[in-house]
């Protein structure tokens, strides 16, 4: 794994899901209450470690069907039929959870560094998670999502699209997100990387995808890029 560098890092882009969005933790929640019956026998804390190992163990396969997508040229008939699944489908009421400490880690973030979110959610959704937290103000119109790029991650086109944004080149950003294809799609670009562990991503694999720092929090994040005071 390549040594980090603070000093290259002139901007910072973000991945919502297991990055900012404590997303795995909504998952296992709504799995454990399918795990009823499992609770019933072994007992709530069992089903609830159960429900956390398939979140978990999901997160491979999930990477390699965006690959396949993104590969074959699926990602725009896919978001076409989400969509219309979406007006079809009753509509609940979003969940959303925040990491926690990221709201004081990009207040403090933004005062150095331009932001950006690179997310392969649709677009309405990720609006509205930085909405409903008050974040949209730190990233501004530099918000990458499904939509954006023909292809999304782990092609480097949303990462390099944010660059462009944020007014610096692709090699003077810091891609931060808890998967392999985060990582990828930062690497690709010619971005620093980070793999962060309050997701859906573990060390090993992002260690092997390349990532230049592993962190156990996103909120971890500027004891690496700010003097300390």
């Amino acid at each position: 794994m390549p040594d980090f560098d603070p000093t290259r890092v002139s901007a910072i882009c973000f991945d919502i899901d297991g990055t900012l969005s404590d997303t795995d933790d909504l998952a296992v929640q709504r799995l454990a209450r399918w795990l009823r019956p499992w609770a019933w026998l072994r007992g709530k804390e069992a089903a609830h470690r159960l429900a956390r190992r398939l979140v978990m163990a999901s997160e491979t396969p999930l990477n390699q069907i965006y690959e396949t997508t993104d590969r074959l040229g699926l990602d725009a008939p896919l978001l076409r039929l989400a969509r219309l699944l979406h007006r079809l489908l009753p509509e609940k009421q979003p969940q959303y959870r925040m990491v926690p400490g990221i709201a004081e880690m990009l207040a403090r973030l933004a005062r150095h560094y331009p932001l950006a979110v690179v997310s392969a959610r649709p677009r309405p959704s990720t609006v509205g998670f930085l909405e409903h937290f008050g974040l949209l103000r730190y990233f501004g119109n530099c918000i990458a999502t499904a939509e954006t790029r023909e292809r999304t991650k782990p092609d480097p086109a949303p990462v390099r699209w944010a660059a462009e944004c944020l007014g610096v080149p692709p090699e003077a950003c810091l891609m931060v997100g808890d998967t392999t294809v985060d990582i990828r799609a930062g690497k690709a670009a010619g971005a620093q990387t980070v793999g962060v562990l309050c997701g859906f991503g573990e060390e090993d694999e992002l260690r092997r995808a390349g990532a230049t720092l592993i962190l156990p929090s996103t909120a971890d994040l500027p004891a690496y890029l700010l003097p300390r005071s």
